[in-house]
């Protein structure tokens, strides 16, 4: 569950973070705050909203069982745990 949300902080971060490269490229000072006007901030939000609600579409389109398949839960069988799966 670590690696979802983490993926998901980093694309959030992402837009912010190439921001600040750019300030550092063109040697201005990063951390004033006339350097991260609000109207700004506002558009790196909503970049950052969009680029995580689009990661999101992509892991339900691209991940997942296939179609038509069936979750066998976890049971034992002949003394054995056999794990749960999805089945065609």
């Amino acid at each position: 569950m670590l690696r979802p949300v983490a993926t998901e902080i980093a694309l959030f971060l992402l837009p912010f973070v190439l921001y600040a490269l750019f300030l550092w490229a063109t040697q201005a000072k990063l951390l004033r705050l006339d350097a991260w006007p609000l109207p700004r901030v506002v558009w790196l939000t909503i970049v950052a909203l969009v680029l995580v609600a689009a990661s999101f579409v992509v892991l339900t389109e691209y991940s997942g069982a296939p179609p038509g398949s069936t979750y066998v839960p976890a049971h034992i069988e002949n003394g054995q745990f056999v794990p749960g799966a999805m089945r065609q």
